[in-house]
C-alpha cells in the first residue's frame, strides 16, 4: 500500500467510522456498541473527509473498488499506530488467521514477532518446513522472495510466506554471529500443530511438552496427564521452548493443573492503570510435583506467563535455559462487519510478582546455550534430568 493511498484510506474509513457502529466480543464479554464519534478529540477536521471521496470518485483513472478502499482505510488506520500487534483482518485474512488458531494451515510454520524493529522468527513449529529447513529462533528475516520486510507488517508477512503446499518460497535470513545474510529456499505443506507431547525418562520423570495454547490443547493435555498418571511418574521436566503462546485461557487453564486454586497466574494492566488478575481454576492435580521448565529465546506470550507463574508461586520451581523472547501485551479481537475483524492491543501482562515481561523476557535461573548444529544432543534438557534427579 502506498503512503498516499495510506493517507486517503485513512481519512475515507473515518469518515465511513462516523456513519456506523462498531460491536465486538472477547472470550464470552460482551461489549456494548458505540459510534467512535464519541471517542475523537475536539479540533479535529473533518471536511477534507468529503473532498478526498469527491474528488477520488469525479477524478480517479480506473474504477474504484469501494469495498477493498474501505478495507485499506481499515488497515491504514491500525498501521498508524505503529505496534505490529494491532492488525485489521479483511474477511480473507480473518480466515487464514482463525486457521492459524486451530491447529492446521498451509505455508511454512513459524511463528514471527517483531523485535527490535526487525521481522523475527519466535519460533518454528515441530515438523514444519520451516524448522527442517534449519531456522531457529531469533532469525531475522529480511526479506520474503524480492521484498524487504521493513516495510511490512507482521500479517502481511505472514500472508506471503502462507500458500499452497508444495508451492516455494524464498527467505532472507540473517543470523546473529553471520557476516551475511543467507536465502533459503522453502516448499509450503500443511501444517497441523501439534500442542502436547508426553515421553518418560525414567521410570518416574515425565517429559512434558507444550507446544502451543490453541483449541486442540485441552483433550490432548488430558491425555498427557493420564499417561503421567498411569505410569506413576512423579516428577515433570514441562518443556516450553519453541512455544509462542496463543490463548490466555488456555495457558491459564494448564496454570490449574500445577497451581493451587486460586494461586495468581497473571495480571493486565491497562493504559489508566487499573488492573485485572487471573487466577488458577483447575483440578492442582500436580502442584505438589517436583517441576523443572525449560525455556528459550522461542518461548513467548503464554507460555512465558506460564513459565512465569509457576516460578513464582513456588520456589523451588527452576528455569533452565536461555532467555524468553519478551512479548506481554494483551490483544482483544473485536468482530466487525462483513466477517472482518480488529487484533488490537488493549494492555500489557504482569507476572504475579508485577514484573513486566514485554521486550524484557525471562531469564532462567540456570542458562545454557543450544548449540546451533545440534542433532542428538540437548544439553539443557540433559540438565534438567540432572537437576530433577536430586529433588
Amino acid at each position: 500500500m502506498s503512503k498516499i493511498f495510506s493517507k486517503i484510506s485513512f481519512v475515507l474509513m473515518i469518515f465511513l467510522i462516523i456513519i456506523s457502529f462498531v460491536a465486538g466480543y472477547r472470550s464470552g464479554e460482551n461489549v456494548e456498541e458505540k459510534t467512535v464519534l464519541n471517542n475523537i478529540p475536539e479540533g479535529i477536521d473533518f471536511s477534507i473527509v468529503n473532498d478526498v471521496w469527491d474528488q477520488l470518485e469525479e477524478k480517479y483513472l480506473g474504477q474504484l473498488d469501494h469495498k477493498q478502499m474501505v478495507y485499506g482505510a481499515a488497515k491504514g488506520i491500525a498501521e498508524s499506530l505503529g505496534d505490529p500487534y494491532t492488525v485489521f483482518y479483511d474477511p480473507q485474512e480473518s480466515q487464514v488467521f482463525q486457521e492459524s488458531i486451530s491447529g492446521a494451515f498451509e505455508g511454512l510454520g513459524m511463528e514471527v514477532g517483531v523485535r527490535d524493529k526487525v521481522l523475527t522468527i519466535i519460533a518454528p513449529i515441530k515438523g514444519s518446513p520451516a524448522q527442517s529447513a534449519g531456522l531457529l529462533s531469533g532469525d531475522k528475516i529480511i526479506k520474503i522472495g524480492d521484498e524487504f520486510t521493513s516495510d511490512m507488517t507482521i500479517d502481511e508477512a505472514v500472508s506471503k510466506m502462507r500458500g499452497k503446499k508444495d508451492t516455494k518460497v524464498v527467505l532472507t535470513i540473517f543470523r546473529d554471529g553471520w557476516k551475511d545474510a543467507k536465502e533459503f529456499e522453502i516448499a509450503r505443506a500443511v501444517i497441523n500443530i501439534p500442542s502436547v507431547d508426553i515421553a518418560m525418562l525414567d521410570k518416574n520423570i515425565a517429559h512434558l511438552t507444550i507446544y502451543q495454547f490453541n483449541d486442540n490443547l485441552t483433550l490432548q493435555f488430558i491425555n498427557a496427564a493420564n499417561e503421567i498418571v498411569n505410569h506413576e511418574a512423579k516428577k515433570i521436566i514441562l518443556d516450553l521452548r519453541n512455544n509462542p503462546g496463543g490463548l490466555l485461557d488456555k495457558a491459564q487453564e494448564v496454570a490449574g493443573w500445577f497451581l493451587d486454586k486460586g494461586a495468581l497466574v497473571l495480571i493486565e494492566e491497562y493504559s489508566d492503570g487499573l488492573q485485572k488478575e487471573y487466577k488458577a481454576k483447575g483440578n492442582s492435580y500436580f502442584k505438589d510435583y517436583p517441576i523443572i521448565i525449560l525455556v528459550n529465546r522461542g518461548t513467548a506470550s503464554g507460555a512465558e506467563i506460564l513459565a512465569a507463574s509457576l516460578k513464582e508461586n513456588n520456589t523451588k520451581v527452576q528455569l533452565i535455559g536461555e532467555k524468553t523472547f519478551g512479548k506481554g501485551l494483551v490483544q482483544e479481537a473485536l468482530e466487525l462487519e462483513g466477517n472482518s475483524f480488529l487484533k488490537v492491543t488493549t494492555a500489557k501482562w504482569l507476572t504475579p510478582n508485577g514484573n513486566e515481561i514485554n521486550k524484557i523476557g525471562i531469564t532462567p535461573d540456570i542458562e545454557i546455550q543450544m548449540p546451533e548444529d545440534a542433532t542428538s544432543s540437548d544439553p539443557q534438557l540433559d540438565k534438567a534430568i540432572e537437576l530433577i534427579k536430586t529433588y
